[in-house]
């Protein structure tokens, strides 16, 4: 699972000392700017751990054979990364940032909160890699580091979208709210749509997958802006009974 964001730069890669890994945590430590070769190097690096991944057991993958097979030096590597799990970490941080990212990056013309028909279209091509994910014990971790970057990329767009003219969801905050509250409402409501996402993403792969991606975006959207389409036919059945 691999989305990087290239950059260009004229200065030359930049060495740094591995940095002291946080207690009990599985976050990649924090990043600095990169120029492309350095992007390159990370790039090859991870792409090359996700194709290990597929192929044996992630506690059977030690770090010469991610360098064997990217062919980086054992020095390159540890000049970016603490550890194996420091570069698996760091990688899935980076697809998620680029993918949670799109919509407000794009600045795409549509009400759309969030990138779910591009997500699922994702996590359907790469079946093989996410059933890894969870036979490496590690699916969970992995969510919970999305659904924060969602949350984070959906309170932008929710900004976006309201510089634009946009009101937010009525059908979780059908009063507009205080000056003095509009930020921590947004952060609310942004943590809540972006937890309903990845339960929606995990009923999708755990069911197989039984609607398309662009179906799926469908009713995700209308769940956001207009509520739950099933209340009125279920307010009917109240009044039969």
């Amino acid at each position: 699972m691999s989305g990087k964001v290239s950059t260009k730069s004229s200065s030359p890669p930049a060495k740094r000392k591995p940095a002291a890994p946080p207690l009990n945590s599985h976050h990649p430590a924090p990043k600095r700017k990169q120029d492309r070769r350095i992007l390159q190097t990370r790039d090859a690096l991870g792409d090359a751990m996700v194709a290990l991944m597929q192929e044996q057991p992630f506690e059977s993958i030690t770090v010469q054979h991610v360098l064997d097979r990217a062919g980086i030096g054992r020095s390159t590597f540890y000049s970016h990364y603490r550890d194996k799990d420091d570069l698996f970490f760091s990688d899935v941080d980076d697809f998620w940032e680029k993918a949670s990212s799109s919509l407000w990056r794009l600045d795409e013309n549509s009400n759309r909160v969030a990138p779910v028909r591009e997500l699922l279209s994702h996590v359907a091509d790469v079946r093989d890699f996410y059933n890894a994910l969870v036979a490496s014990g590690r699916v969970h971790d992995v969510m919970e580091l999305g659904e924060g970057h969602f949350a984070r990329s959906i309170e932008q767009r929710l900004g976006q979208l309201n510089r634009a003219g946009v009101s937010a969801p009525r059908a979780v905050n059908p009063k507009p709210a205080a000056p003095a509250s509009t930020d921590i409402s947004r952060k609310v409501l942004a943590q809540a749509l972006a937890g309903a996402l990845f339960s929606l993403l995990r009923w999708w792969i755990v069911h197989g997958k039984p609607l398309p991606p662009e179906q799926m975006d469908t009713l995700y959207h209308q769940l956001v802006w207009t509520g739950a389409a099933i209340q009125p036919s279920l307010a009917a059945t109240r009044r039969k009974g």
